[in-house]
C-alpha cells in the first residue's frame, strides 16, 4: 500500500510536463502561434513612422504568405474606418481617403499558408490641411418635406472644376422605394457652389431617403481646401401637396394627391413686373415678415408688414398676405409676388410644406428662373438637368 502511494507521483509527472508543453505551443508572447514557418507578412499603406502621410492617400493592407482574417482601422478623429476585404483574403482597401491631421491605428489578424496565426499593429499620422471645406445640407436630417424637394448641398468654399467628378462620386442617395435621379452642379443665388440631386419625377409620398457623403480626405481645390469629415442624413417625403396659380384668373388652387382641395383669389405680378413662370419649389416659410423694396431692387419705395409668407425664389417671389392691396382677385398689380387676404395667405401657408411645388401658369414673363435662385430644379427638363452632372 505505501509503495503504491509512492509510485503514483512518478507516473503523473510525464503527463504534467506534456501538458505544460501544449500550453506553450498554443500561444507565443509575440502574438503569433508556433505553427511551422513564419507568420504572414503584413504591409500597411501609408506606412507608420515619423513622416506624416500625404493628404489624399488611400489606406490599404496587404498580406504576403497568408491571408488577412481581421482588419480593424480606427482614426482618433472620426472613429472606425470601413473597408472591403478582397475575395482571396490577401488585401483590404478602406472606403474613402485619409482625413487631415489625424492618427490612424491599424490592427490585423492573419493566418499564414502553414496555418500560423499572428496579430500586428501599425500607427500612422496624416498631414494637416491649410484650408477646410464644409457644407450645409437640405433637407435637414429627420425633416419631412414635399414631393418636389431636391437634396441640396451648399459648400462653404469654391469647388474646382477638376474635382467635381470625384466629389460627385462620393455622394450617394438611396431611397425606399427606389427612385431614379441625378446630381447637378448649381451656382447658388449667394454666389457659392452647390450640388443638388433631384428625382426624375416627383418623389412618391412616403418615400424614405438616405444621403451619404464619403467626402473625408477629398480635396476641393486650392481655393476650397480639404473635406475633413463624412456626412450622413435622412429625411422623409410627406403628403403630395401642390399648388397651381392661374395668373389671368387671379386664382391659386391647392391639390392633394392630384385632387383639388380648395382655392383662393389673389393678385399676381403686374404687366410691368410679371410673376415668374414654371414650377417653383417652396424653399422656406415665415409667419411674419417685413416687405422691404430695397431687397428686390426698388430702393426705398415701400416697407410693408406681411404675414404667412411662403418663399419660392431667393430673389423675392413669394406668396403672402397683402392687406394694403384693395384689388386682390381683380387686378394683377404686384411686383411679382402673389398677394392674398391674410386669411387666405394662412390657408396656403398651412397647406404647403417645404419642398411642395407651385406652378405658375399664364404669366407674360418669358424668363426661366435660374436653378440656383432658390430650389428651382423643376425649371429644367430631365434631359437638361442631367447635363449638369460632372459625370455626364
Amino acid at each position: 500500500m505505501h509503495a503504491a502511494l509512492r509510485r503514483r507521483p512518478a507516473r503523473l509527472l510525464p503527463a504534467l510536463v506534456a501538458a505544460a508543453g501544449l500550453l506553450t505551443a498554443c500561444g507565443g508572447g509575440d502574438g503569433s502561434s508556433k505553427a511551422d514557418g513564419p507568420p504572414a507578412k503584413v504591409t500597411v499603406t501609408p506606412a507608420g513612422g515619423t513622416k506624416a502621410a500625404k493628404l489624399g492617400s488611400a489606406i490599404s493592407v496587404r498580406a504576403t504568405g497568408g491571408k488577412l482574417t481581421s482588419v480593424d482601422v480606427k482614426a482618433d478623429k472620426g472613429g472606425k474606418v470601413g473597408g472591403r476585404l478582397s475575395d482571396d483574403g490577401t488585401s483590404w482597401t478602406a472606403d474613402g481617403k485619409v482625413r487631415p491631421g489625424a492618427t490612424y491605428t491599424v490592427r490585423t489578424e492573419t493566418t499564414s499558408d502553414q496555418g500560423r496565426k499572428a496579430t500586428a499593429t501599425s500607427v500612422f499620422t496624416t498631414e494637416g490641411a491649410d484650408k477646410v471645406n464644409k457644407l450645409t445640407n437640405r433637407p435637414n436630417g429627420g425633416e419631412t418635406v414635399g414631393t418636389g424637394m431636391p437634396v441640396s448641398i451648399l459648400f462653404d468654399h469654391p469647388i474646382a472644376e477638376d474635382q467635381r467628378a470625384e466629389i460627385e462620386k462620393a455622394l450617394k442617395v438611396t431611397s425606399q422605394p427606389e427612385v431614379t435621379g441625378a446630381w447637378g452642379w448649381v451656382k447658388d443665388y449667394s454666389g457659392k457652389d452647390r450640388i443638388d440631386w433631384r428625382p426624375k419625377d416627383y418623389w412618391p409620398s412616403g418615400t424614405k431617403v438616405s444621403v451619404k457623403g464619403a467626402l473625408s480626405g477629398i480635396n476641393s481645390g486650392d481655393a476650397g481646401g480639404w473635406f475633413v469629415r463624412d456626412y450622413d442624413f435622412d429625411f422623409t417625403v410627406g403628403a403630395d401637396r401642390r399648388a397651381v396659380i392661374d395668373v389671368p384668373g387671379h386664382r391659386l388652387t391647392m391639390y392633394e394627391d392630384g385632387k383639388s382641395v380648395g382655392s383662393v383669389t389673389g393678385s399676381a405680378g403686374s404687366p410691368q413686373d410679371p410673376t415668374r413662370g414654371g414650377v417653383h419649389t417652396v424653399r422656406s416659410k415665415n409667419a411674419a415678415e417685413t416687405m422691404d423694396s430695397s431687397t428686390i431692387g426698388y430702393g426705398d419705395q415701400w416697407m410693408l408688414d406681411s404675414q404667412w409668407v411662403t418663399h419660392l425664389t431667393a430673389s423675392g417671389t413669394f406668396l403672402h398676405s397683402a392687406p394694403w392691396n384693395k384689388s386682390i382677385g381683380v387686378v394683377n398689380n404686384s411686383h411679382g409676388c402673389f398677394g392674398m387676404t391674410t386669411a387666405d395667405a394662412k390657408k396656403v401657408y398651412d397647406f404647403l410644406t417645404i419642398g411642395s411645388t407651385v406652378e405658375v401658369k399664364g404669366t407674360s414673363n418669358p424668363n426661366k428662373t435660374d436653378v440656383g435662385n432658390g430650389l428651382e430644379v423643376w425649371q429644367e427638363t430631365w434631359e437638361q438637368w442631367q447635363q449638369r452632372s460632372a459625370l455626364s
